[in-house]
């Protein structure tokens, strides 16, 4: 690691222990904070004036030698916290735990993420991006007692994959636009699936993929354009219109038979169509779900800000009438 990047300190400076410390001859209070904020077995190393080092732990050191203290590394903080709590001794609810039983918190934690991330909290970010950590690390200890992988497995692996698709950053390939790294991206990913120009499942493969791993809206989406580069596409957004009309009254239809099973399948056909929509719209058909979600919850908000009584109590007519002072108000506000 490089000098460049050691705080060099010489009293009681606060201490910022997740980066590399060079200190000059601390003083014994300045050893006393860092015993107060360290184990006594962190190792250190003595730093002599010719260059040499001595190996000893925090424990050992004596006040007037400058010292070098490695930095703390919490992503290791939290692998062994999390193996304490998996532990014989360690919380009931965790070693009851299961690579299946973390799954939704795995996609509650990711769209937190997402949340904070729109909400343009950096704090708030941080605390999702370390509770979306822990769920990674969780489940890469539940595989580790199993004998299946490590932690550092996951971590290798993805490192290799980013070289190994990013020839033109790691290699010897050149780029000229971001349209042909992706082009890059998706030659090598199908290769390293086996995959071919001339294999006849290619695209089903992948298209399966999409409707398994990914939330619905997403994966129609992702289906939609994949299934478009390929040439199944409409020759214009008329067709797109044409099908959606046609999806509806079917839906109709469907609605009118009292059959729960076809009616559920219409319902979805026509919201694929809708996925396509806005695809030719150049629209986001998650982000405008989302955006109508909580303009729904704001207006219910300013409603129950001007009510008198409970929602609930107000007959439909009245509640119709708050429901547009709200869209109003939220409307003039925006203004």
């Amino acid at each position: 690691m490089s000098l460049q990047v050691f705080q060099v300190l010489a009293s009681q400076a606060p201490l910022d222990l997740y980066r590399p410390l060079l200190l000059l001859k601390p003083s014994a209070a300045c050893l006393a904070g860092l015993r107060s904020q360290l184990p006594p077995e962190h190792p250190v190393q003595l730093v002599y004036a010719d260059g040499t080092a001595q190996a000893l732990t925090l424990s050992e050191v004596q006040p007037g030698a400058s010292l070098y203290v490695p930095p703390l590394d919490p992503v290791a903080e939290l692998v062994e916290i999390v193996a304490k709590l998996r532990a014989p001794d360690g919380c009931p609810w965790d070693r009851a735990q299961t690579p299946l039983s973390l799954t939704p918190y795995v996609i509650e934690e990711a769209y937190e993420v997402v949340d904070a991330i729109q909400q343009g909290e950096p704090a708030a970010i941080a605390e999702e991006l370390g509770d979306l950590l822990l769920q990674v690390v969780l489940q890469a200890q539940l595989a580790s007692e199993a004998g299946q992988f490590t932690l550092h497995t996951v971590a290798r692996s993805i490192c290799e994959k980013l070289v190994r698709r990013h020839p033109h950053v790691f290699g010897n390939a050149s780029v000229s636009s971001i349209e042909e790294v992706h082009r890059n991206w998706e030659q090598i990913k199908a290769a390293e699936k086996g995959e071919s120009d001339t294999d006849r499942h290619a695209l089903s493969r992948t298209l399966d993929r999409y409707a398994r791993t990914l939330p619905p809206l997403l994966a129609a989406l992702k289906i939609s354009v994949k299934a478009a580069s390929t040439g199944f596409e409409w020759d214009s957004i008329e067709g797109v219109w044409a099908k959606f009309e046609e999806e509806l009254q079917e839906l109709h239809e469907a609605l009118a038979t009292g059959d729960p099973a076809q009616s559920q399948a219409e319902l979805g056909d026509l919201l694929f169509t809708l996925v396509n929509l806005a695809r030719w719209a150049k629209l986001d058909p998650s982000q405008a779900l989302q955006g109508t979600n909580r303009r729904f919850v704001q207006r219910l908000q300013q409603m129950e800000a001007v009510a008198e009584q409970p929602l609930p109590s107000y007959p439909l007519a009245e509640l119709e009438a708050l429901w547009q002072q709200a869209k109003a108000h939220l409307r003039d506000r925006l203004e």
